[in-house]
């Protein structure tokens, strides 16, 4: 149901493939003209991320952060939407389990956010003139593939606050900075303080961001070796997705038990 209403409105596609690049764009064109030019640009990432395609770098980091903002975006507005419109309460009526309603709502983000990344890369890619087929790439798309699972399980716990503040807009956009600043959308974790990253290490997208860099780029994984990273980033697939539900359906409850769902 979600896609066909998506087909209705070809400019949000187009959006969502050129978002990117735009987003990319802004550190790139910057680090051109006060890095002494592209060559000396290229020099200066390299020194401090290990590679000097800094434009594919920061492609990959902004396509990354289009998925966990879509992620975020999908769920949080449908549940907003189902409850402005006054659905939401039908959902409750209906005769089918919770979990077949948000698996539905996760393959569509998860299909969408995954041909948005295929397309925009490669569109980034093109303007800029760099090489999309590079590295690793079956590898890269493991990590897309399996960061999606435990993306979805926050986007549960985003949408259990949804729920319970009944705001979406000003909860998303906060989310989307604190999300970019986390996965190290146009930097390498290693920068941060101590403390910092620890809570970058603790939140799945900035695995997957980095394992895709890595696949693709040489970067360097985590734990040096892309099966512990691998790993890692499928422990967070059982860990994160358990929690977000636990929490979605203990939250949800709360809010019928307080009469909260009518409030609209």
């Amino acid at each position: 149901m979600r896609l066909r209403i998506l087909s209705r409105y070809p400019g949000f596609r187009l959006l969502d493939i050129i978002m990117p690049t735009f987003i990319a764009a802004m550190p790139i064109l910057l680090g051109q003209a006060i890095g002494g030019g592209a060559v000396r640009a290229a020099q200066n990432f390299q020194a401090n991320t290990g590679t000097t395609n800094y434009v594919a770098y920061l492609l990959i980091g902004s396509n990354v952060f289009m998925m966990v903002s879509g992620t975020m975006w999908n769920v949080g507005y449908w549940l907003r939407r189902e409850a402005e419109t006054g659905t939401l309460e039908a959902l409750y009526l209906a005769p089918t389990g919770r979990g077949a309603i948000l698996a539905g709502i996760a393959l569509y983000g998860n299909l969408r956010m995954m041909v948005n990344f295929i397309l925009a890369f490669t569109l980034g890619a093109l303007v800029f003139g760099v090489n999309p087929l590079q590295g690793d790439i079956l590898l890269a798309l493991v990590f897309l593939f399996i960061g999606l699972i435990p993306l979805f399980g926050i986007a549960l716990l985003y949408g259990a606050i949804i729920l319970r503040i009944k705001e979406a807009n000003a909860l998303i956009r906060l989310a989307q900075w604190a999300a970019s600043l986390l996965m190290g959308l146009f930097f390498p974790i290693a920068i941060f303080p101590g403390w910092l990253r620890f809570i970058a290490l603790a939140f799945p997208p900035t695995w997957m961001n980095n394992g895709v860099r890595a696949s693709l780029l040489g970067v360097g994984f985590f734990f040096e070796q892309w099966y512990f990273d691998l790993a890692m980033l499928g422990a967070f697939c059982v860990i994160v997705p358990l929690l977000g539900y636990r929490l979605f359906i203990r939250t949800e409850r709360s809010v019928q038990r307080d009469a909260g769902v009518g409030e609209f």
